[in-house]
């Protein structure tokens, strides 16, 4: 069973930083693991990304150590139970509005006792030729890390009841939905997006929770950090444009 870098950091009052992977290539997890980043989300929400893709993006998370997490699109038990059984060390579910929706999500990542999640020889397991069953379920049960998100008015409405839920190990505050579902699409600046942004953050962070978002910038992550959030991802695709788009700028000036 692979150590979980990321929840380590996170249990440990440590910041971590990753970056949301929509573009679909094994060599972009390499290279971000060998850049240094503790943690991948390998996006299957949004997008074409299958089953047999994220596989090999855990692979070549598993050859530089950083951290697979995978987005996954539907709160279902034996859906998530396909991207666990690759090999992925957490899963994080968008448009989880409700405690029961929590625990939904808890029950299908966890092995009995804790959770229903199914066991089989599978890839996360070692085919069951490293580690016997028992001491597996243990283990697998400690590195999984679940992270659920907080994205519209009805989860900022259900916050106080959502931080209660044991299991979950990161409260993911997502802008982009956050920002549509207050009627302000992408304005992640409007004073009243910030100020839910900052308000989720610090309730989540006095809960004794984890509070994670996505910051795509340095003068933005400070921002967050300031509001409490330790779980820290960009995009991929942003950062390929910001750097693209600067250097093709710099180079016809010339």
């Amino acid at each position: 069973m692979r150590k979980n870098v990321a929840k380590e950091k996170l249990l440990n009052g440590e910041f971590a930083y990753g970056v949301f992977c929509d573009l679909y290539l094994p060599a972009t997890v390499e290279i971000l693991g060998l850049l240094g980043f503790d943690f991948v989300v390998i996006d299957a929400e949004h997008g074409p990304l299958g089953i047999e893709t994220c596989l090999h993006m855990v692979r070549a998370a598993d050859s530089v150590g950083i951290t697979p997490i995978i987005r996954v699109n539907m709160n279902i038990r034996q859906h998530i139970l396909r991207y666990l059984d690759i090999g992925a060390l957490g899963v994080q579910l968008p448009m989880i509005n409700t405690r029961a929706d929590a625990e939904a999500v808890v029950q299908a990542v966890k092995y009995p006792p804790v959770g229903l999640r199914g066991l089989a020889g599978v890839r996360a397991a070692d085919y069951g030729l490293k580690m016997p069953f028992p001491e597996y379920v243990k283990e697998a049960n400690r590195q999984t890390i679940i992270i659920t998100h907080i994205e519209n008015r009805e989860a900022m409405k259900n916050v106080d009841e959502l931080v209660k839920v044991d299991g979950v190990d990161v409260f993911f505050v997502g802008p982009t939905d956050l920002s549509t579902s207050l009627g302000y699409p992408g304005q992640f600046e409007h004073p009243e997006v910030e100020a839910a942004i900052a308000e989720l953050g610090q309730k989540i962070t006095r809960a004794g929770k984890i509070a994670g978002t996505m910051a795509n910038d340095p003068k933005r992550v400070k921002k967050v950090k300031e509001w409490g959030y330790k779980y820290i991802t960009c995009n991929s695709s942003r950062l390929l444009i910001a750097t693209a788009k600067d250097y093709l700028a710099q180079v016809r000036a010339q």
